[in-house]
């Protein structure tokens, strides 16, 4: 098997595991902040042996590290909401609001860039709306709150995804995601008190299932299928790249169905809505390399 054979299965594989977020944030019974808050914690815990226990730290300026913290607080709240979408209705539809994240980059990419605004760009954000619609109209009234929620997730996706482009040149990766899971830790240690204050019957500590979820989700779900997306990357186009991560909300969802049975109560309506979301995002490489081209 060559490596580029071995890249593709390694990305597919990385993307199923990020898919399967979603499906761990259904079973963890902790609230969405609790939840991020250990998830970041045990993650950061892992980083910690591929950046050398912080010696790859001291090589990056004190300028970059603030503005990588600052990026982690929007990682922070776009899991938060993300986690709080799954909560407030189901992991189906926190996959395909989170599925709307090139929608907003479209539109706030050439504002935070400075760039010109690309036609074709706008045309496939344009047709998410349909699907949107369609989505909403075909769900619970008791759901509409999770999409309200995951349409946040995916603008505060947006952003942190603009700036971590801007600046990610400037640091090794691991680094990187230490820097920004680490600050969005403390982050949501120091909101932690507040929260508590408002809702003082909410358990912090996980029961013996969530911390096996928890596990999985920190340590293969997020640091591991980070890693091997990243080997695979080093023999993989970018535009292969774009179109096999897009596929996240795609395995997400079908994941969702097998193991959660949410077909169950979500119409035909549902599915035909982020049918049409999904497509205008899985085109949108096909497009761009196009058009760069």
């Amino acid at each position: 098997m060559t490596n580029t054979q071995k890249a593709y299965i390694q990305l597919h594989i990385a993307v199923i595991l990020f898919g399967f977020t979603a499906i761990l944030g259904d079973l963890i019974t902790l609230s969405a902040l609790i939840l991020v808050w250990w998830r970041v914690l045990i993650t950061s815990i892992s980083l910690l042996f591929l950046i050398g226990f912080g010696k790859k730290l001291l090589s990056i300026p004190r300028r970059r590290i603030l503005q990588y913290m600052g990026i982690g607080t929007l990682v922070a709240l776009h899991w938060i909401c993300f986690f709080g979408a799954i909560k407030f209705s189901n992991a189906s539809i926190g996959l395909v609001t989170y599925a709307t994240t090139s929608f907003f980059t479209s539109i706030l990419e050439p504002i935070i860039t400075k760039r010109s605004f690309r036609w074709y760009e706008l045309s496939l954000a344009i047709a998410v709306i349909p699907g949107m619609i369609l989505v909403v109209n075909n769900v619970d009234f008791s759901m509409i709150l999770g999409i309200w929620i995951g349409l946040a997730s995916a603008f505060l996706a947006s952003l942190f995804a603009i700036f971590n482009k801007k600046y990610i040149n400037d640091a090794d990766p691991y680094s990187i995601t230490f820097l920004e899971l680490g600050s969005g830790w403390l982050f949501i240690s120091l909101i932690l008190p507040f929260y508590f204050l408002n809702t003082p019957d909410i358990h912090f500590f996980p029961i013996l299932t969530d911390w096996i979820y928890l596990l999985i989700l920190a340590l293969l779900c997020t640091t591991f299928a980070y890693v091997i997306s990243l080997k695979a990357l080093k023999y993989v186009t970018a535009f292969a790249a774009n179109l096999t991560l897009n596929l996240e909300p795609v395995y997400g969802i079908v994941l969702a169905v097998i193991i959660l049975q949410e077909n169950k109560e979500l119409g035909i309506g549902f599915y035909l809505g982020s049918a049409l979301i999904l497509l205008s995002v899985l085109f949108y490489p096909v497009i761009k390399n196009y058009f760069e081209k």
